[in-house]
């Protein structure tokens, strides 16, 4: 049995840090505060995604179908693979066609001492012939947290324990508040994965968080780029992160996330479970989490039906 807790924090204050995602190393130090030293050893967490409590519905990969408003403001139900990636999609594929996406993957900005940090909620303005003129979004934080092991020895934390958790800068000035939304355990061999399975053609993999090839951080080794990645032409998007523990700062070589390569592997089921647990240097801090689907499979349809429209006008005007 390998398991994992899904957690979905509700962002209360304003959060000063990167826009793109928590990460794993902060949630880390915050729980890592709250549990007994055995705990502290043996967790490890994901990095966190930004989701916006909104009207939506399941993508058609999903197990279930429908929709619901504020969809994004609980968690669902996670029965296949595919599901354990509804809210970790940076395409927020969940969210409903009536909703600007553009706008759903940005912060409002707010100022502190000059310094920039994203409002826990987004104020959006309508039409004057509708019915409620202005509408507020909250945003919420999602993440995993699991043993080393991948077994249940150490989860599921208890709810005092991921409720209330501060993260970000400026935590001592009141920023960075969370509170508890939703909590939920998955066991991922009982999961269906019958997409991977079944698929006849070739799979691809993308990287839901960056993956760590060199580190500062005492004891830990270069990777290599794993020879069951197919890099596309044009190669690999690599950038720097930091790791900070205490008032220490490591720099990170990293392969940028959000970057789809060929998978080139003999088991795309048993490589899928290792992603969900991430793979790499410093993957107990959220680093080298990646999903795999099948190449045909389209990843944003509206944008993919867009983007054809602009190119066939483009074509016209030549």
């Amino acid at each position: 049995m390998t398991v994992v807790q899904r957690v979905l924090l509700e962002l209360d204050e304003d959060y000063l840090g990167r826009p793109y995602y928590v990460s794993g190393n902060a949630l880390y130090r915050a729980i890592a505060r709250r549990v007994e030293a055995s705990t502290r050893r043996s967790v490890a967490v994901s990095h966190g995604v930004f989701v916006p409590g909104e009207h939506g519905g399941y993508p058609d990969e999903h197990s279930q179908s429908g929709g619901a408003p504020y969809f994004g403001a609980g968690l669902r139900p996670v029965e296949s693979y595919e599901d354990l990636f509804l809210f970790r999609d940076a395409a927020q594929r969940w969210l409903s066609s009536s909703r600007p996406r553009d706008a759903h993957n940005t912060h409002d900005l707010r100022v502190h001492s000059g310094r920039v940090a994203f409002a826990p909620t987004v104020r959006f303005g309508l039409p004057r012939e509708s019915r409620n003129s202005k509408r507020t979004m909250t945003w919420y934080v999602h993440f995993y947290v699991h043993g080393d092991t991948g077994g249940s020895d150490v989860i599921p934390l208890d709810e005092d324990v991921l409720d209330g958790l501060r993260l970000g800068g400026a935590r001592n000035y009141g920023l960075g508040g969370t509170s508890l939304k939703d909590t939920q355990t998955v066991d991922l061999d009982s999961l269906d994965y019958s997409m991977l399975e079944d698929a006849e053609g070739s799979f691809e993999l993308e990287l839901v968080s960056p993956y760590v090839t060199g580190s500062e951080y005492p004891g830990a080794d270069d990777q290599s780029v794993p020879w069951w990645w197919t890099p596309r032409p044009g190669g690999l998007r690599r950038r720097e992160e930091r790791l900070v523990e205490d008032s220490d700062v490591y720099e990170l070589e990293t392969i940028d996330h959000g970057q789809v390569v060929g998978y080139g592997g003999p088991n795309p089921v048993e490589t899928a479970k290792s992603g969900v647990l991430r793979v790499g240097t410093h993957s107990r801090f959220g680093f080298g989490e990646f999903r795999l689907r099948p190449v045909s499979e389209d990843r944003v349809p509206e944008r993919a039906s867009n983007a054809a429209a602009r190119e066939s006008a483009r074509g016209g005007q030549r």
